[in-house]
């Protein structure tokens, strides 16, 4: 062993609950309803499409910011659905995955003593890459049942040091979303106090009951101090590609793509292919997400009327929530170990999400599952 130790820069970070969880749930042999990944399969288009790719050789290094055809694609898919027209060359870089996006903007803005404002319950990458820049969390907590974000709250924490705002609609874990009303008091925050603004959307074609994402693309002023983060895996059910994108005005984009040069370089070159050819060819794919998951939502959710948990709104993404405060006295951690060795159902406890304890009893299901695995799920959170 080396004389000189190593000092942790993240001494506070350890194994991330989605792989406690999902190691127990492959141990125990539970129905997984715990990490958000998709049970079924890849579409078939999109798996000949890279096959295809890589058949024709297409198998060595893209340009760092994504291939022409697939940086193309994503232009052509923003003005369609947000109205906006982008410069596909000066404001798309592909990432190997989202959560490589949020690092790489993060750092492009952040240095030692800036702060910046998350909300909570929030995806566990944030405060980590924040602090790897040498920046501070400054955590606002969101409340059950509606999670709504308190506006006041967020101008009261608002100080000289503050940098950026980082936000996730549709919200993990949460479900919910932010209205237009909502995007345009941050907008005038972000306006007024000379903030960078951080949009993680990766669940953007996933809403239901008619409701409207309020893409931060919808907003050019807005979008002219943001990164925006997408998600190809969330899309096109590959999460194990490990594929996303950054969108973001040419200043912004100048200093990501800096960075981003030296984390990855450059995402897998077939996989960018066979997504612009999806794309390209079944844009169906994406306006049928909705209807899709919403479906499984339903079939979830109504399974569970009669059980003694009480179902939370859920207006996106493919997770729902559970208070199970009727059930046990038991903190929410604890809870889902029991759950899943006793029971066999492996969910997520939220107070991992949070930066101070939360004592709230609510668990995280994804249900982007077949709709069996679900029902069998069901049955037996039922029978509590």
């Amino acid at each position: 062993m080396p004389n000189k130790p190593i000092i942790s820069k993240l001494p506070n970070v350890g194994t991330s609950i989605f792989t406690e969880m999902s190691g127990l749930a492959i141990k125990t042999g539970a129905i997984n309803l715990s990490q958000g990944f998709p049970e079924f399969e890849t579409p078939e288009f999109l798996r000949q499409a890279v096959n295809r790719a890589i058949e024709d050789g297409k198998n060595q290094y893209s340009p760092s910011s994504g291939t022409p055809d697939l940086l193309n694609e994503i232009a052509r898919l923003i003005q369609r659905q947000y109205a906006l027209t982008i410069e596909p060359t000066e404001n798309v870089t592909i990432t190997s995955g989202a959560t490589e996006a949020i690092f790489v903007a993060l750092q492009s803005i952040i240095s030692a003593g800036d702060e910046v404002i998350i909300f909570d319950p929030a995806y566990d990458s944030y405060e980590p890459a924040v602090e790897l820049a040498g920046g501070k969390c400054v955590h606002i907590a969101l409340q059950a049942p509606n999670y709504a974000v308190d506006w006041e709250q967020v101008k009261q924490n608002i100080t000289d040091k503050t940098r950026a705002i980082v936000i996730n609609s549709p919200h993990n874990p949460t479900g919910t979303l932010l209205s237009s009303e909502d995007i345009e008091i941050l907008q005038s925050i972000v306006l007024s106090n000379d903030l960078y603004l951080l949009s993680d959307e990766v669940y953007e074609f996933i809403t239901f009951d008619g409701e409207r994402h309020e893409s931060v693309l919808r907003y050019p002023d807005l979008f002219e101090r943001s990164f925006v983060i997408s998600s190809f895996g969330k899309t096109f059910h590959c999460t194990g590609w490990k594929m996303g994108y950054c969108v973001a005005p040419k200043a912004l984009t100048v200093e990501f793509r800096k960075i981003h040069q030296y984390v990855t370089f450059c995402s897998p070159t077939p996989f960018q292919s066979g997504i612009a050819a999806m794309l390209a060819n079944d844009f169906e794919h994406v306006t049928q997400l909705s209807p899709f998951y919403q479906k499984k939502r339903d079939v979830l959710s109504n399974a569970l009327t009669n059980s003694r948990f009480k179902v939370l709104p859920s207006k996106g993404t493919y997770f729902l929530l559970l208070d199970y405060s009727e059930i046990s006295d038991k903190n929410d951690r604890d809870f889902c170990n029991w759950l899943t060795v006793e029971k066999g159902v492996a969910t997520i406890p939220l107070s991992p999400f949070y930066h101070e304890d939360s004592e709230s009893k609510v668990i995280r299901l994804c249900f982007a599952k077949n709709e069996e695995t679900l029902l069998e799920a069901a049955e037996i959170l039922s029978e509590l």
